[in-house]
């Protein structure tokens, strides 16, 4: 006597269920969020949503591909993504990536960082290479991200290098952010490792292919940093598509409680991150720069449309992130400086400090609030730029040296 074919196609159903469930029963959570995120890398909160309608990563891979179907909607081309496959190359992936000092962190998991789980679109799971415990470089201390341009300038440079000194000499030094590309990030992270401060390279690639690959000295000193890490949404073996960096550059802002921008072209990655950290309710400052200048041009409409503040002087910015000023020390060691090297109330003295409290002042403006004669000034300046206390441009105009 045959069976009908209705209970035929029951049976087969049920036996369909009973495979795939005890199939994934060879793989953990966490193997399963990897796999996942891999499908979802671009639509996480669907991905996020996928999960808790079943419970658990897992589930999601124990259901039949019709039911899948209705419930992923207007994403059901991804169901044929969810399979046994995909768990099968995430579990060797994982395996090769430990193997290498790298790891998956699943947004449950507690080494996740706290403040990119804040965001709406946090990923599924991000990837991490480092020396020292994740909690110890993402919750330990805030996290500050600096962004720019990667064309430069020589003013951007130096004010780039004096904003990572100023947080690294404040009562709560920060984790320096930033993208590990050319130009601004390279100087950030150069600096902050410099500082003594940790800091995390966020990349649009997977951990195992270093962009631009003339940064693999750096990126190798961040990941040997107690405080320093590798992270990534992105699986290994993503290569670094244009595409790829406006999704890196929402975890750069995500994982801070502040973005500074420091030279930003009129379009450009910067102010991508920018607006993610005004979207997620983060601190937005811009450092202004000549209008005529194309390589502050972000940066001046970000201020001038209220988007970000301005940074003008580095105690202030200091102040305004709340990491409890800088330290006194700092603060007076340039005036004991010129104190004990030129003594109190030379010249010198005189013409330093004025220079430490206007930056790119002339000659002139020097004379003039100073009461100092022409040669009298000339002749200061001339020993603080011999003694590298101080640079001056072809304009005559000073700065203290970064």
């Amino acid at each position: 006597m045959h069976a009908a074919p209705g209970k035929v196609i029951y049976s087969l159903r049920r036996l369909f269920i009973f495979v795939a469930k005890n199939a994934m029963n060879d793989y953990d959570e966490n193997v399963c969020l990897c796999a996942l995120n891999k499908v979802f890398g671009n639509w996480p909160v669907e991905g996020r949503e996928l999960i808790e309608r079943f419970g658990m990563p897992s589930a999601v891979f124990g259901i039949p591909e019709s039911e899948l179907r209705e419930a992923l909607g207007k994403r059901e081309e991804l169901s044929g993504a969810i399979g046994i496959k995909a768990l099968e190359e995430s579990a060797a992936e994982l395996a090769r990536l430990r193997e290498k000092g790298g790891r998956f962190i699943g947004f449950p998991d507690d080494d996740y960082p706290s403040m990119l789980r804040e965001c709406p679109d946090f990923p599924l799971g991000i990837y991490v290479k480092s020396s020292g415990p994740p909690t110890g470089i993402f919750e330990m201390r805030p996290c500050v991200s600096i962004v720019g341009t990667r064309d430069i300038s020589p003013y951007g440079k130096e004010w780039c290098i004096r904003l990572v000194r100023a947080l690294a000499n404040t009562g709560t030094p920060p984790v320096i952010v930033s993208g590990l590309a050319l130009g601004t990030d390279a100087v950030a992270h150069a600096t902050a490792l410099e500082c003594g401060l940790g800091t995390v390279g966020v990349m649009a690639t997977g951990l195992d292919k270093i962009y631009p690959y003339s940064h693999i000295t750096l990126a190798d000193r961040i990941v040997r940093d107690a405080c320093g890490a590798l992270v990534t949404d992105y699986p290994c073996g993503t290569s670094p598509l244009a595409l790829n960096f406006i999704r890196r550059n929402r975890i750069i802002a995500g994982l801070c409680m502040a973005t500074i921008v420091v030279e930003s072209k009129r379009k450009g990655g910067s102010l991508v991150t920018a607006r993610y950290a005004v979207d997620y309710n983060r601190s937005l400052f811009a450092l202004p720069g000549r209008i005529d200048d194309a390589r502050s041009c972000g940066c001046n409409s970000l201020i001038a449309s209220g988007m970000a503040e301005i940074i003008a002087d580095p105690d202030e910015l200091v102040d305004k992130l709340g990491l409890g000023g800088l330290k006194a020390a700092t603060r007076e060691s340039l005036a004991s400086l010129l104190r004990q090297k030129y003594g109190a109330g030379s010249a010198q003295e005189i013409i330093g400090m004025l220079i430490k409290k206007n930056r790119g002042i002339d000659y002139n403006s020097l004379a003039s609030l100073s009461g100092l004669s022409w040669g009298e000034v000339t002749n200061a300046t001339a020993i603080l730029e011999s003694d590298g206390i101080i640079i001056t441009d072809f304009l005559q105009r000073c700065s203290i040296k970064p």
